[in-house]
């Protein structure tokens, strides 16, 4: 089995920054996308950035300029630095990671269990 475990979230005021991780673990051979979606009270869950294995990183348009996604292969691991933020940003963030358990495997999809992320004065 694979787990990926968030950390990093919190009540921030207006304009101010958190960063936020998420470590894969367990039966992992590699690992494609990784990427944090949000969802608000209410809303959908939406893609807020997702990053390849050559590092390539792709934002909605709501978080360019403020938010950067990055990831460490050799800790199974994605961060999103959020900057600038703002009360729209409050949601719960999830992790997600493509992941293949074998050489003979295909790619499964596996969410965290979310974080809390609050903006507000």
């Amino acid at each position: 089995q694979v787990q990926l475990v968030e950390s990093g979230g919190g009540l921030v005021q207006p304009g101010g920054s958190l960063r936020l991780s998420c470590a894969a673990s367990g039966s992992i051979f590699s690992i494609s996308n990784m990427g944090w979606y949000r969802q608000a009270p209410g809303k959908q869950r939406e893609l807020v950035a997702f990053i390849t294995i050559l590092g390539s990183a792709n934002y909605a348009d709501s978080v360019k300029s403020r938010f950067t996604i990055s990831r460490d292969n050799s800790k199974n691991t994605v961060y999103l630095q959020m900057n600038s933020l703002k009360p729209e940003d409050t949601a719960v963030y999830y992790c997600n990671a493509e992941v293949r358990r074998s050489t003979s495997d295909y790619l499964r999809n596996y969410w965290g269990q979310g974080t809390q992320v609050t903006v507000s004065s």
